[in-house]
């Protein structure tokens, strides 16, 4: 880790475990407002939005386009309400899958009351289209240049100088989201910029996914981590049953693949692959419902599903 002026705080400040609720704002009016974070693939979005709203919401791996859908999480404050929204990596679309994912990027551009455009040093992004909404756009713009502790004191302030350049505008911030460095700072920026408003959801929600949804993605983190190549882009989780006990909640879903050689591998000699999957999905779904689970999963082909917009429909994506 570069000790550098940006970083240096990190030690002294320790920000693993911070909470936005762990600060105190006094106002007689409430803000509220939807806060979209966007970027390239694998430039740290996820990581900041679990960060952010305190809870792991958004699926990690060191693996590009892990991100399919639009995920929000809301952070309550006493006159505050932040609904932060973690959107796919901006890509070009080779799949009709790429462009329903591209869409919810567009959709974050049509409500969102400020925007997180997060970058990381040494990227060069070069996305006009994106570039010239971020311009155009009357909506708050925060750039924040990430993964700054894998970088140097030069690197990160032609970057911070470029990026305010591009888009002069915008407030532009250095940031670790894995460390929680300048964390507070983003959120109290955030605050700033929201508008005046009632709270969009109820108090006491953390987000609008179901749990059937949040117990496909954590299937699908493990596709990732534990098969290469196309595997896990080709691979698709739906939680058929959830059927909750006094003692256990058993859980029922598909794998789908888009051809048979997939299949196999994931199913692995003797069924040994797929049970490794199986048991590490089960742990940490029994760690975020904070309950026992009894986890059964199935592998079906469902050919070239990312160009087909039945199938997408079916699986949830827009189009």
């Amino acid at each position: 880790m570069n000790n550098f002026p940006y970083f240096c705080g990190l030690q002294r400040y320790h920000f693993v475990g911070y909470h936005p609720n762990d600060f105190t704002f006094f106002s007689m009016l409430h803000k509220a407002g939807f806060v979209n974070i966007i970027g390239s693939p694998n430039v740290g979005k996820s990581t900041l939005m679990n960060a952010l709203v305190g809870e792991k919401l958004s699926i990690i791996t060191p693996k590009v386009q892990t991100t399919r859908h639009r995920i929000m999480g809301i952070v309550n404050g006493d006159d505050y309400q932040i609904v932060y929204s973690d959107t796919p990596g901006i890509l070009k679309p080779h799949y009709k899958l790429h462009e329903s994912m591209m869409q919810f990027i567009h959709n974050a551009f049509e409500d969102a009351d400020v925007f997180l455009f997060i970058t990381e040093t040494g990227e060069n992004f070069d996305d006009r289209e994106i570039l010239k909404k971020l311009r155009e756009t009357q909506i708050p713009v925060i750039v924040l240049v990430n993964k700054i502790d894998l970088s140097d004191q030069q690197n990160v302030e032609q970057m911070l100088t470029g990026w305010q350049k591009t888009l002069p505008d915008a407030e532009v911030m250095p940031i670790s989201a894995l460390h929680r460095f300048n964390l507070e700072k983003v959120f109290r920026v955030i605050l700033e910029k929201l508008p005046e408003s009632p709270p969009f959801f109820p108090k006491d929600e953390l987000t609008d996914k179901t749990m059937r949804f949040f117990v496909s993605e954590i299937i699908r983190e493990k596709i990732f981590l534990n098969y290469r190549k196309e595997i896990p882009y080709s691979s698709e989780v739906i939680v058929d049953e959830y059927k909750e006990t006094e003692s256990i909640v058993r859980i029922k879903a598909y794998i789908y693949v888009a051809r048979e050689s997939q299949k196999g591998i994931i199913l692995g000699h003797q069924g040994k692959a797929v049970k490794k999957l199986g048991t590490e999905a089960r742990k940490e779904i029994e760690e975020f419902i904070d309950q026992k689970v009894f986890l059964e999963l199935s592998v079906k082909v469902s050919g070239d599903w990312r160009n087909d917009e039945k199938k997408l429909r079916w699986f949830g994506y827009e189009h």
